[in-house]
């Protein structure tokens, strides 16, 4: 078996092919990101899922009180922010994936930060208002 292959221009070896196909900068990035958002997530998950189970009541009263220590807010905003950033890595590998017009796929980027950011300002200054009992 040749490492050379017949294409158009020549001989070429399957360096050259692969050449000028797209970026491998920041591919690794954003699969270590997913990767670390996802664990961070689950931890996170657990936590939340024993703090309810274990005392936290769903009624109003209890969970202000519960979400007004320190610890359980900043957790409560960790979790968030995972979550949130996890899922904006998500939606990105599906726009860049399977949307083909580059216009569309610009506008649809910005308007997912936009929609992302937004998500994660309102959530985080729910939990800091009751946090702080405001």
């Amino acid at each position: 078996m040749s490492l050379l292959k017949w294409e158009k221009g020549g001989l070429k070896s399957n360096v050259a092919r692969a050449r000028g196909l797209g970026s491998a900068k920041d591919g690794v990035e954003h699969w270590m990101a997913q990767r670390v958002t996802s664990v961070s997530t689950l931890i996170l998950v657990v936590w939340f899922v024993y703090s309810l189970l274990n005392g936290v009541a769903l009624d109003y009263v209890t969970f202000t009180t519960w979400l007004q220590a320190p610890l359980n807010a900043i957790l409560l905003i960790l979790f968030t922010i995972s979550v949130l950033y996890h899922a904006y890595l998500g939606c990105q590998v599906v726009v860049e994936d399977y949307i083909h017009n580059e216009a569309f796929k610009m506008v649809k980027m910005i308007g997912m930060k936009l929609t992302f950011f937004a998500a994660g300002v309102a959530c985080i200054f729910s939990i800091l208002k009751i946090s702080f009992g405001l």
